[in-house]
């Protein structure tokens, strides 16, 4: 493992061949996301970027992450809103290779909502509630909610949340989308684990390349479609993938004709 658990004091770290679960866990703050976590974020990245996996993001205690710290953000000022802290390490997650997934249980609010607007994939336990209070604090949510929530779920939802303070529970999120699943606590890392062994089962290459055609802008398509699928046509495990699939259809073909012959001689 090339990260290290010693290295870390707000992360929980597993990891597997294919995938890699970091839990926040500063629960004495209702895992709060302070300079600390920033920083041991990108430590995380940093190992994601030249070691490709499937990252599971989850808190500890019943809760994803109750916001940034408050403590540290009444300190910050001008010169460190230019620094983008949070809107950095979030991009930076948004942009990993492999796919992210969010398991939410518990508070899911301002900086820990754009951390989970950040992944690609959001499943929730019923308990989760999800919102950006920042307006109500004097600031903007400014770590990508202002412009991903809207993709994500449309304009008049999106001003609900940024601009009137709503947050939503896990019944609502779920019916526009913005989580998919909704699974009961105990079960809610299972899910996540479900849902990242679904994603391996997929061509480690091919889920690259598509993440990164999914979020290309919109004047490189259809270019980059097709220098993609390019890339995609040369690579052995389309050959290995494609000769399995003929490969168990013929053999399919051929138990069925079998069968109807077997029928025959039986009538």
């Amino acid at each position: 493992m090339a990260l290290n658990q010693e290295d870390f004091s707000t992360l929980l770290l597993e990891e597997r061949d294919d995938r890699l679960t970091v839990l926040l866990n500063r629960p004495e703050v209702r895992n709060a996301i302070d300079q600390t976590m920033v920083d041991e974020l990108h430590l995380v990245c940093a190992e994601l970027e030249r070691n490709p996996k499937v990252l599971i993001i989850a808190g500890t205690d019943g809760v994803f992450a109750s916001g940034a710290d408050i403590g540290q953000l009444r300190e910050r000022r001008r010169d460190d809103a230019l620094r983008g802290i949070n809107s950095t390490i979030f991009m930076r997650i948004a942009k990993l290779p492999m796919p992210v997934i969010a398991a939410l249980d518990g508070y899911c609010l301002g900086g820990g909502a754009e951390l989970a607007y950040a992944a690609d994939f959001r499943i929730g336990t019923p308990s989760a509630r999800i919102g950006n209070p920042e307006t109500g604090l004097g600031i903007l949510a400014a770590a990508g909610a202002s412009w991903r929530l809207k993709e994500l779920v449309g304009e008049p939802k999106a001003k609900e949340i940024l601009l009137a303070g709503a947050v939503l529970r896990a019944e609502e999120a779920l019916r526009i989308s913005l989580i998919t699943e909704i699974h009961e606590a105990p079960d809610l890392m299972e899910a996540a684990h479900n849902l990242a062994d679904r994603i391996g089962r997929q061509d480690p290459l091919a889920v690259r390349i598509t993440k990164s055609v999914f979020h290309a802008p919109a004047e490189a398509h259809p270019l980059i479609d097709t220098l993609a699928q390019g890339i995609l046509f040369e690579s052995q495990a389309k050959f290995d993938r494609m000769q399995a699939f003929l490969d168990k259809k013929s053999a399919k073909a051929a138990s069925s004709s079998t069968t109807a012959n077997d029928d025959r001689i039986q009538k």
